[in-house]
C-alpha cells in the first residue's frame, strides 16, 4: 500500500457525546467526506456493522473502510477472554480488506467522562508495565493470526498518554504490537511527533493526523478541564484539536520522519460540527496533507 488519505467521522459526529453531531446523517458525512478527497473511512457510531450493509453504505461514494476503534480491557481481562469479545470487530474487518486493527486500554480512561479532569488520568507504575506489555503482546499474536496488525492508540486520558508512557509500552511489547501515531494526542501530552516518528518509524503501523490550538492547550491546562470539555470548547469557542494546517504541528518534519511508511494517512479532529464547518475543514486538512506528503517525497 502506499499512501492513502483516509477520515474519521468525528468530526461530523462525536462518538463519546453522541448529541454533538448526532442529527448528521450518515450520507451528509459520506458525501461530504467524498468530496473534501478522502479514499477511506474509519468506523463511527452511525456505521452499520455488518459487512454488506457497511460495503452498500460506502460504496455509492467509493470509500473503502480503513479500520476502527476497538476498546480493550486488558487490564482486568485475560487475552484469550478479549479475543473472544473482539470476535465480532475482528471479523468485520477482515469481511472488509482492513489491514489494522486499532486498540487502546479503556478499563480505567477517563476520556469520556466529562466530570473528570485530566489530571485524575490513570497512570501504571514502572513496575506494572512489563506484565501488560506482555498482555498486549499476547492478544496483538492472536490478532495477526487473523492477518489484521494490531495499532495501539496512545490517547489523552488512558494510560498511555505521555511520551514517557508510550516508550514504557513499546520497550515491553513484543514486535507484534505496532503503534498508532497520533500527533494532535502526542503534542497536547507534551511529545514531539517527529522524534516518535524517528524513534518508532519501523513500529508505526498507522497514522491519524490532526493538528492542535496551543492556546487553547494552555487554557485547557491552566482550568483542569476534562478531555471532553477542552475538544468541544467552552460556549462559542474553538476546542484543542483542528486538522492539519490548521494548527501548530509541523507536518512536513512528521512526514520527513516517518518516512518510508506506507499506509493510511487518516484525520481524526473532533471538533463540534456547529462550530467547525466539517466539510470545509475537511478541505483544509486534505489540502495540507498532500502537501506536506509531496513535501516529504512521501506521494
Amino acid at each position: 500500500m502506499t499512501i492513502r488519505i483516509g477520515a474519521n467521522p468525528i468530526g461530523w459526529s462525536n462518538d463519546d457525546l453522541l448529541e454533538i453531531g448526532g442529527d448528521i446523517p450518515l450520507e451528509t458525512c459520506l458525501t461530504e467526506a467524498r468530496e473534501a478527497g478522502f479514499e477511506g473511512m474509519e468506523l463511527g457510531n452511525k456505521f452499520p456493522r455488518e459487512a454488506s450493509k457497511l460495503k452498500s453504505a460506502l460504496k455509492p461514494f467509493g470509500l473503502d473502510l480503513v479500520g476502527g476503534w476497538y476498546s480493550v480491557e486488558l487490564l482486568r481481562r485475560s487475552p484469550e477472554d478479549e479475543f473472544k469479545l473482539a470476535r465480532a470487530h475482528l471479523d468485520l474487518l477482515k469481511a472488509m480488506g482492513c489491514k489494522v486493527f486499532i486498540a487502546a486500554e479503556t478499563s480505567n480512561a477517563i476520556h469520556g467522562d466529562r466530570t473528570k479532569p485530566l489530571s485524575l488520568r490513570p497512570r501504571l507504575t514502572s513496575g506494572d508495565w512489563s506484565a501488560y506489555g506482555q498482555t498486549m503482546t499476547r492478544f496483538a499474536d492472536m490478532v495477526k493470526a487473523e492477518g489484521l496488525q494490531l495499532v495501539y492508540h496512545h490517547h489523552m486520558g488512558t494510560i498511555v498518554e505521555t511520551e514517557s508512557d508510550i516508550h514504557s509500552f513499546m520497550s515491553a511489547c513484543g514486535p507484534s504490537v505496532n503503534l498508532l501515531l497520533d500527533t494532535g494526542h502526542a503534542t497536547w501530552a507534551g511529545a514531539d511527533p517527529a522524534t516518535l516518528a524517528r524513534c518508532y518509524r519501523d513500529r508505526i503501523g498507522h497514522f491519524h493526523a490532526k493538528d492542535v490550538r496551543p492556546d487553547k492547550i494552555a487554557e485547557a491546562r491552566k482550568g483542569d478541564w476534562s478531555f471532553l470539555d477542552a475538544i468541544l470548547g467552552k460556549g462559542s469557542e474553538l476546542g484543542v484539536y483542528t486538522v492539519p494546517g490548521d494548527g501548530s504541528v509541523d507536518y512536513a518534519a512528521v512526514f520527513d520522519a516517518l518516512k518510508p511508511y506506507s499506509g493510511w494517512v487518516v484525520v481524526e479532529a473532533e471538533q463540534d460540527p456547529k462550530k467547525a464547518n466539517p466539510l470545509a475543514y475537511a478541505k483544509k486538512g486534505v489540502a495540507h496533507l498532500r502537501a506536506t506528503l509531496r513535501q516529504a517525497g512521501l506521494v
